[in-house]
């Protein structure tokens, strides 16, 4: 029986690798649709590559920061409980991958290649797991400190901080360390819109992610035991309150609709285990307001130039995410407790500060060394012919 529970364990949470590996085309067909034609091919390119970084990171330095193992040891070893810390780690690998994949969004089309690259391996090995062993494994004695000052822990079941908020904030420190594209603001402050290349891409990528996001968010349970439905509903509610919330607030924009279910999923990931669906409901139709409202005020009034609006959509939608836990996980609002505000707003204004201190160090000491972004000639031309070449559409004679 022992080794039937640990065999069903190991496809459970193998199944769950696969479907977040999945999202990450999602990721992928998401910025393929909303960046310029001239720059498909790049937007593809850096995901799958940003994977392959994020593998190598994380197997030889960021696991063990997070869980304190490594994967140098025997394979007799390794294959215990029938290999479910191999998959475990393929697991938690996918959200740690991630992070790159919000950020590639941010940063699209003037971003140089290698560079990124380089800033991938740094996050997923060091800033990252430095949080999620925080939050998920206990490590450095900081879950103890906020369990003593506020009666709980701070309490993120699937990563709405730890993961997207995270992705979030890193990915503003590097979107404000690049600049604006080339052409986007005029001189005198006049807004020039970059309009998506393709909406149906655009589409597919928002439809992969949101199914995709039932593994991301159900199997964070990581063993068939402790699955529970209740965050599968909770996940369904919020995903239709940023729908709603966004066709409203969007004026019935496409790009808008279509970052809705993400934005109210980015938001539930933290509490969808304790939360009742209402409580669900409520906080995905925050987050899809909250991302219409604040990508809006970021593109045109702060002239912010983030291409998929990855902070508004991760960054503040996963810290509301965070201290939503802290708001409807309580059992006077029907959820099951276990909760505190207080420790929420804690670990969320934690998770922010290492993502802000992480990002200045690693997109500093990289534009102060290698540079971040392509020359206005290479961004003029797109970096789908600077950086590989091709183009998504070559023509050909015929």
């Amino acid at each position: 029986m022992e080794s039937l529970q640990a065999g069903t364990d190991v496809l459970f949470i193998l199944l769950g690798a696969i479907m977040v590996l999945a999202m990450h085309a999602g990721f992928a067909f998401l910025e393929v649709g909303t960046v310029r034609e001239k720059n498909q091919v790049n937007a593809l390119v850096k995901i799958i590559c940003d994977f392959a970084a994020s593998t190598i990171a994380y197997f030889f330095i960021g696991y063990g920061i997070a869980y304190g193992m490594g994967f140098l040891q025997g394979a007799e070893a390794l294959t215990e409980r029938n290999g479910y810390e191999l998959v475990k780690f393929f697991f938690l690998l996918t959200f740690a991958a991630a992070i790159p994949a919000i950020i590639s969004g941010g940063i699209a089309e003037r971003a140089r290649f290698y560079p990124q690259l380089i800033a991938t391996f740094m996050v997923v090995a060091l800033i990252y797991p430095t949080f999620e062993g925080i939050a998920w494994n206990g490590r450095f004695g900081v879950q103890e400190w906020i369990e003593a000052q506020f009666g709980f822990g701070f309490h993120d079941f699937a990563g709405s901080v730890v993961v997207h908020a995270m992705g979030g904030w890193l990915a503003l420190v590097a979107v404000l360390l690049l600049g604006p594209r080339h052409g986007r603001y005029g001189k005198d402050g006049t807004v020039f819109a970059h309009p998506p290349s393709s909406i149906p891409f655009l589409a597919l990528g928002a439809w992969i992610l949101t199914v995709g996001w039932f593994g991301f968010n159900v199997m964070s349970a990581q063993t068939v035991e402790a699955v529970s439905g209740l965050v599968a509903v909770n996940s369904l509610m919020a995903m239709v309150g940023g729908i709603l919330a966004a066709l409203v607030a969007g004026r019935n924009d496409p790009g808008f609709v279509h970052n809705g279910p993400l934005a109210g999923l980015v938001a539930v990931c933290a509490g969808s285990d304790v939360m009742h669906p209402l409580g669900a409901l409520a906080t995905g139709v925050v987050a899809g307001g909250l991302f219409v409202w604040t990508f809006t005020l970021t593109q045109n009034r702060w002239k912010i130039d983030d291409v998929l609006g990855v902070w508004p959509l991760h960054g503040l939608c996963g810290a509301w995410g965070g201290i939503a836990a802290g708001i409807f996980g309580s059992t006077a609002l029907g959820g099951l407790g276990g909760v505190s505000l207080g420790a929420q707003l804690t670990g969320t204004g934690l998770g922010v500060g290492i993502a802000l201190a992480g990002g200045f160090v690693v997109y500093g000491v990289l534009k102060a060394l290698l540079g971040l972004r392509l020359s206005q000639e290479e961004e003029y031309q797109g970096a789908d012919l600077s950086i590989h070449r091709i183009k998504a559409t070559p023509q050909y004679d015929r």
